[in-house]
């Protein structure tokens, strides 16, 4: 048995990730036809247009609205369905900010929803437990590219008349029974920020199925007004969330490429799950029944009584082996950040108490998502990138069994 690296032995990796380019001449084509248009503004260049409707094509969608990130895209969601003071919107205890920021920018108040402890994703059940007279909307995270239990989500939303956004920031062309995520909710919202499968460097969007919330949505990005109409008189206050013919130029080309990338991810992420399956003490990511994952990343858990030591030292002595790793995703749920717990959200007002259209306070104690809080004590996430190769995940498997195996005698 080798020794492991972290204790002097050999290193498992002992050759480079596979790398590569992810901008290349396609970017520079369609970049170099943006600027010779002599405008970078979306409703009088072309780019935006050919990217929105390259982009419904993909999704079977008869909607789609650019927005300037992710971020903007889930606030003007929020905002096109009215979202408003006091209002509550469910969403999940792991994500990342820009899934809160939008309902907080509504002056309406997030409550978190528990998570699966093996696929990370918030649970119907939780939902329904966090349903009040106040519920506006239900905001479902498919997290890492692994998509939500919609048809469970989608019973919860229909019984209690609560529309979905979907944040698939992180899940491009992932699946659930043969279904695209985002094509499920009243809204889809993307990111093409620089850490994501495509990216623009930062831009998102929007797709829905009713005409309706889509002129509401346009409307929002571009400070209320309508480009069909000479006059402008919005209708109510929105923002500046307009993406750019530069992004929608970059867009284009990095849309073309999605599939690849996506398939590249599957094919690994499904190999690593198969690689480290049945190893003591390790719980691989476990994808929805019915789902496809476009995995965004790969968290696995340890249970560290089945195997004999922390999750710490399990992470230290894979990333010795030359495979990098983070301990947990996120440091803690979002609920228990310094902005909730000392409601430092708006400055000089009492938040959301202050709201007379809120019946009730609201705290955010630990324990509120038990699952959620263990998840992140216990995960161990991975990168996976689609310039990969297939001794990259090999390697990867190598290292993990080697560590579970030879680090802890009793697992042999």
């Amino acid at each position: 048995m080798e020794k492991l690296a972290l204790y002097g032995g050999p290193k498992t990796k002992i050759t480079p990730f596979g790398s590569g380019k992810r901008y290349g001449q396609e970017e520079l084509d369609q970049l170099r036809e943006a600027l010779e248009q002599n405008t970078l503004f979306y409703a009088h260049g072309k780019k935006t247009a050919r990217f929105l409707n390259k982009f419904k094509k993909m999704y079977g969608s008869p909607c789609a609205v650019a927005a300037s990130s992710g971020t903007a895209a889930i606030h003007t969601a929020l905002a096109a369905l009215d979202v408003g003071p006091g209002d509550e919107v469910i969403t999940s205890a792991v994500t990342d900010m820009g899934s809160v920021i939008g309902i907080l920018f509504q002056n309406a108040v997030p409550v978190f929803a528990d998570i699966d402890p093996h696929t990370y994703n918030m649970t119907a059940e939780s939902i329904e437990e966090r349903i009040t007279p106040q519920t506006k909307v239900i905001e479902v995270v498919h997290l890492a590219g692994n998509p939500a239990d919609m048809n469970a989500v989608l019973e919860v939303s229909q019984k209690h008349g609560i529309p979905v956004v979907e944040d698939c920031a992180q899940s491009y062309l992932s699946l659930y029974r043969g279904k695209l995520a985002g094509t499920f909710g009243e809204f889809g919202c993307f990111s093409l920020n620089d850490f994501k499968h495509i990216s623009a460097g930062d831009a998102g969007m929007l797709i829905t199925n009713d005409e309706h919330l889509a002129w509401k949505a346009q409307m929002f990005t571009d400070k209320g007004y309508d480009r069909t109409k000479q006059a402008h008189n919005p209708p109510f206050l929105a923002a500046n969330y307009r993406m750019n013919e530069l992004e929608a130029a970059v867009a284009i080309a990095q849309l073309d490429r999605l599939p690849w990338i996506v398939s590249r991810r599957r094919e690994y992420g499904n190999r690593l799950t198969e690689g480290i399956s049945g190893l003591p003490g390790i719980t691989p990511h476990k994808i929805t029944p019915g789902g496809e994952s476009s995995f965004w990343f790969y968290m696995l858990r340890v249970d560290e009584k089945k195997l004999g030591a922390a999750r710490d030292l399990f992470a230290d002595a894979v990333g010795a082996e030359g495979i990098p790793c983070t301990k947990g995703y996120i440091a803690r749920p979002l609920y228990l950040s310094e902005l909730f717990q000392k409601k430092t959200i708006y400055p000089n007002f009492n938040w959301p108490e202050d709201f007379p259209q809120y019946a009730h306070s609201v705290t955010y104690p630990q324990g509120l998502c038990p699952a959620a809080e263990n998840v992140l004590k216990t995960a161990v996430t991975f990168r996976l990138n689609e310039f990969f190769t297939e001794q990259d995940i090999e390697d990867m498997i190598r290292a993990i069994r080697k560590v579970v195996t030879g680090l802890f005698p009793k697992n042999r």
